[in-house]
């Protein structure tokens, strides 16, 4: 749960803590380990897992702004967003902090968006969204929706394999209503939802 001590002077921009670099589960265990966790713990995660698992999908690790997952051109199409109980936020990569949106919780209405899967018990959801726009400037219309959807896989897979080496679970999703979680979270026409990914304690065994 993101606390009070980590707001910034404007209440819209949260201050996140900073990401580690080295941990205790090696690549090869994290691969192992790595399930589809569908039922979780109310648990809300610590801000250093919040932290951790932003950085991990999206985070910036080199002075020219190159991030942790590979991107056509560097142009970098993707928004990454946190939907939890405490409201809706926009993950920014070069100030490594949230932006609020939203206030309310949006699971409950986008668990419905998602054909009722496994949205509205975990204790984070992250939405990884494109704003095709940015590729396509410099590889057309043609090419660039798959330049997209490779970079939107890399970045799923680093989420889901840091969550799996802080001790938790995550399921990737992409059966949902487009139009209706554009709609939940305000969305611009241009930006379209192409992941959204439960994340928390497991409460059941995985498969």
């Amino acid at each position: 749960m993101l606390r009070a001590e980590v707001l910034e002077k404007s209440a819209e921009r949260i201050a996140l803590p900073s990401p580690a670099r080295s941990g205790h589960l090696s690549l090869e265990q994290a691969l192992a380990r790595r399930r589809s966790v569908r039922e979780f713990s109310d648990k809300p995660l610590s801000d250093q897992d919040l932290s951790q698992l932003l950085w991990a999908a999206q985070g910036i690790t080199h002075l020219e702004d190159l991030r942790t997952a590979p991107s056509a051109g560097a142009l970098y199409p993707l928004e990454l967003y946190l939907v939890n109980a405490a409201g809706f936020y926009r993950y920014d990569p070069q100030h490594h902090e949230l932006h609020r949106r939203s206030e309310r919780d949006l699971r409950p209405a986008l668990y419905r968006a998602a054909l009722e899967q496994a949205v509205r018990e975990a204790p984070a959801v992250f939405v990884i969204t494109a704003i095709y726009e940015r590729t396509a400037r410099k590889y057309g219309d043609a090419r660039s929706p798959r330049y997209v959807h490779m970079e939107a896989g890399h970045a799923a897979q680093n989420l889901l394999l840091q969550a799996v080496a802080l001790g938790l679970g995550a399921v990737p999703i992409g059966a949902f209503h487009d139009a209706q979680v554009q709609k939940v979270l305000g969305l611009p026409t241009e930006e379209q939802p192409l992941y959204l990914i439960p994340t928390g304690r497991a409460r059941s065994r995985p498969r």
